[in-house]
């Protein structure tokens, strides 16, 4: 090996060491703050993870309770955001990959669904808070809460469902019209039946993220210390009680804040393997 070759040879071979090495402490830097706040959450949380956090409602400073009326407010919430946004989502993911795609709206339309992905919740939050609170007479409500979550949800549905589609190969399109089915039918029996893992794991990523958010909620559904169903009025989220209770200054209050963000977290998790699981079996399915 020449003198030049080899010189060439070493400071490649540094370079590597030198990115590698970079690459592992980058990587050893996000798992050990991961691993923390993951032990934080068991260690002051756990404790105060018990059957009345979920049977008992808010409960005054000092005194003992759960966060029942906030679980299901977050649920209730959650799952209008999700009901709202996931078919309107589906729809327009379902329009950009089968009509619009290489056309000028179909661009612009992507650019905006980018836009909106990128876009701070607080922002959409405000957005809800202008266009539906004030109209309605500054009345916090349920709903609005919901519509704000739906923002969210939206673009990551188009997203991914103009995504999964278009992975499609063009050839199973071409298959089904050659045999006289129509384009309706091409799509809701050949191209969703293909494309539906990876859409599902697109509901569940959106379901993940809008279950933790604390800002939207603060302009629309405001919280309520007391356990409703009305969704036409005020009411109280996971996260907005938290919110409330961390910086209270109350140690009972300062207790179920750590137990909510243990639920919440774990919640999380829960959706995030049953993504992976969702995953896997798409794998399987085309191996």
């Amino acid at each position: 090996m020449s003198t030049p070759s080899h010189a060439l040879y070493q400071l490649r071979r540094i370079k590597n060491i030198f990115a590698i090495t970079l690459s592992f402490f980058a990587a050893l830097f996000g798992i050990v703050f991961l691993g923390w706040i993951l032990w934080t959450l068991l260690a002051k949380g756990l404790p105060h993870l018990n059957l009345a956090l979920l049977t008992q409602d808010q409960p005054p400073p000092m005194e003992t309770g759960g966060l029942r009326n906030a679980i299901i407010g977050s649920l209730l919430m959650c799952g209008m955001g999700i009901g709202i946004g996931t078919p309107l989502g589906i729809a327009a993911g379902t329009w950009l990959a089968e009509y619009g795609n290489h056309r000028k709206l179909g661009e612009a339309v992507r650019f905006i669904n980018d836009i909106l992905l990128s876009a701070p919740s607080i922002v959409l939050g405000l957005f809800v808070y202008a266009a539906f609170v004030m109209q309605a007479g500054g009345n916090f409500s349920a709903i609005a809460g919901a519509l704000a979550l739906a923002f969210i949800v939206l673009p990551v549905v188009v997203r991914t469902t103009d995504e999964m589609l278009r992975l499609v190969p063009t050839q199973m399109r071409e298959a089904a019209l050659s045999l006289g089915v129509p384009q309706w039918k091409v799509t809701l029996q050949v191209l969703y039946r293909s494309a539906l893992p990876g859409i599902t794991t697109g509901v569940l990523l959106a379901l993940a993220r809008i279950s933790g958010e604390t800002a939207p909620l603060l302009f629309t559904a405001f919280g309520n210390e007391f356990f409703s169903l009305d969704i036409t009025d005020a009411m109280s989220a996971a996260p907005l009680t938290m919110y409330k209770f961390a910086g209270s200054g109350f140690e009972n209050w300062e207790q179920l804040a750590w137990a909510g963000a243990l639920l919440i977290t774990l919640f999380v998790l829960a959706i995030s393997l049953l993504t992976r699981l969702t995953l896997l079996r798409k794998h399987a399915s085309h191996d």
